[in-house]
C-alpha cells in the first residue's frame, strides 16, 4: 500500500475524474476527504464504496469563504492531511462579442473556481504542510492551459495556465520544506464535459489531433493522480504531466 498513512483532500470529487482520484488513492492505501459544491447524493454514494476510507465535505468553491470553509470541514474529519488535490473545475462559454458584464461574469466565476480556490486551498495547505513534516499538491490543469483554447473558452485555458504557473511557484518556493507540487494536463477526458462539447460539436471535433484517435479514461487519470503521491516520487517536484494521448508534445 505505497500511500498508507496519508489523508488527501480531492476537490471536485464528485464528476468522473473526482470520483476516479477518489478510487486510485484508496486503492493505494490512502484515506480521502470527497469535496462536493451541491450533489451530497453523489458524495455520500463515492463514500460508501471507499472501505471506510472516506469523509464527505460540502463547500461551494465559487464563493470566497468556500476555500477555508472546505480546510476547516477536511481537518476536522480527517484530523491532518498529507495531500490536497486541487480537481474542481468548471468550463463556460462565452462569445468575446458578447455584452461586457456578462463577459466578465464568465472570466469571474472561472477563475473564482478553476484557480483562485486552488491559490487559497493551496495557502492554506503550504502552512498546514510544513508544520506537520510536510505534504503534495496535485493540481489538476490542462492542455488547454499549455497551447491555448478557443475564443469562446478563453477563459478555461487561462484558468488552467495559471494553475500550472502556482504548482512551479509552490515547487521551486516550498520544495525545501517538504512542500511539494505536480500538475497533471490532460487533454480529453471522457466526462460530462467532453460529453457537453461532443453533443454540440461532434466527437471528430474532439478527437483531432489525437493521434491515439481516443479520450483518456478517468481511471488513468486517477491512477496517475495516485502515484505523484508517493513518497518515492518527490523528484516529481515541479513536474507538469501531460496526458493527451500525443495531441500536444513540448
Amino acid at each position: 500500500m505505497k500511500l498508507s498513512g496519508q489523508s488527501i483532500l480531492v476537490t471536485g470529487a464528485t464528476g468522473a475524474i473526482g470520483q476516479a482520484i477518489c478510487r486510485a488513492l484508496v486503492a493505494d492505501g490512502a484515506n480521502v476527504v470527497v469535496h462536493y459544491g451541491r450533489n451530497r447524493d453523489a458524495a455520500e454514494a463515492l463514500v460508501k464504496t471507499l472501505d471506510g476510507r472516506g469523509w464527505c465535505v460540502p463547500s461551494d468553491l465559487s464563493d470566497p469563504a468556500g476555500p477555508q470553509t472546505l480546510w476547516d470541514g477536511a481537518l476536522a474529519a480527517a484530523g491532518r492531511l498529507t495531500g490536497l488535490v486541487n480537481n474542481a473545475g468548471i468550463r463556460s462559454e462565452v462569445s468575446v462579442d458578447a455584452p461586457m458584464e456578462e463577459w466578465q461574469q464568465v472570466w469571474a466565476r472561472e477563475m473564482r473556481v478553476n484557480f483562485l480556490s486552488a491559490v487559497d486551498l493551496s495557502k492554506l495547505a503550504i502552512q498546514h504542510f510544513r508544520a506537520h513534516g510536510g505534504g503534495r499538491m496535485v493540481n489538476m490543469a490542462s492542455r488547454a492551459g499549455q497551447r491555448g483554447y478557443t475564443s469562446s473558452a478563453m477563459a478555461y485555458g487561462a484558468s488552467k495556465a495559471a494553475l500550472i504557473n502556482l504548482t512551479k511557484s509552490i515547487a521551486r518556493s516550498h520544495g525545501h520544506e517538504g512542500v511539494t507540487a505536480v500538475a497533471l494536463a490532460p487533454g480529453w477526458v471522457r466526462t460530462e464535459m467532453a460529453e457537453a462539447y461532443i453533443g454540440e460539436h461532434g466527437e471528430a471535433a474532439a478527437l483531432a489531433g489525437i493521434p491515439i484517435a481516443r479520450m483518456a479514461d478517468p481511471q488513468e487519470i486517477g491512477e496517475i493522480t495516485a502515484f505523484a503521491f508517493r513518497p518515492s516520487q518527490a523528484s516529481l517536484n515541479g513536474a507538469v504531466l501531460d496526458v493527451n494521448g500525443g495531441s500536444y508534445m513540448r
